[in-house]
């Protein structure tokens, strides 16, 4: 017969294991969003062109909601408008980029209509409507899947020489994203592509940095 041999762990041994227990079955916390400021040297670097900016479309009229799962992106009356607050925003910030001398060579556009709205006010006609990039706060893990891939995918797309490409989107899209809710409304965030697979958060510029940026330009 052979003997009986424990497979347990020693004593001093399973006390380890298990004071380690609390640690290996937490997970911590992601670190906090680390949102930095433009610099002169920055806006500077933005006219050579080659970098990605993501801006947050400008405030809406909150009390009339997009009518979620009946949206009909050809009839606004369905979805969330701007606001006159929201518009002369859009306005401000676009008068700004011009300011700025910050060239566009790619801008994609959600096709909801405060974004659409936004990228005409501040930018004019010339620019891409893209599905993908549509509100995604209503839809399910499954169905965001897809559009944060295809985000991605854009970002990592060539940038046109001479320019820069410019996302006029919304705030839930970049949050799936990268873990970032862009706040306010009119938030220009700037990215730098990393290769061909990747790209980083550089820094922002919230609507009312533009004055400073610009009296140092």
């Amino acid at each position: 017969m052979q003997p009986f041999r424990s497979t347990l762990p020693t004593i001093p041994l399973l006390l380890c294991l298990l004071a380690a227990m609390p640690l290996l079955a937490s997970d911590a916390p992601p670190p906090p969003f680390n949102e930095q400021m433009a610099t002169p040297e920055l806006l500077a670097e933005l006219r050579g062109g080659g970098y990605l900016l993501y801006l947050r479309h400008g405030y809406t009229d909150n009390s009339r909601p997009d009518q979620f799962p009946h949206v009909d992106l050809n009839d606004c009356l369905t979805q969330r408008p701007l606001n006159d607050a929201g518009r002369e925003l859009m306005r401000q910030v676009g008068e700004s980029l011009r300011a700025a001398e910050i060239p566009l060579s790619r801008i994609l556009v959600s096709p909801m209509c405060r974004t659409v709205e936004s990228a005409q006010l501040a930018v004019g006609e010339e620019f891409e409507q893209v599905e993908s990039l549509m509100y995604s706060a209503n839809m399910t893990s499954e169905e965001k899947a897809p559009r944060i891939a295809a985000l991605r995918q854009m970002m990592q797309q060539p940038i046109p020489e001479g320019g820069n490409t410019l996302f006029i989107a919304h705030a839930p899209n970049m949050a799936d994203l990268i873990g970032f809710f862009i706040r306010p409304e009119g938030n220009l965030l700037i990215f730098r592509q990393e290769g061909p697979e990747g790209f980083s958060y550089l820094a922002s510029i919230h609507p009312d940095h533009w004055a400073t940026l610009l009296k140092a330009h």
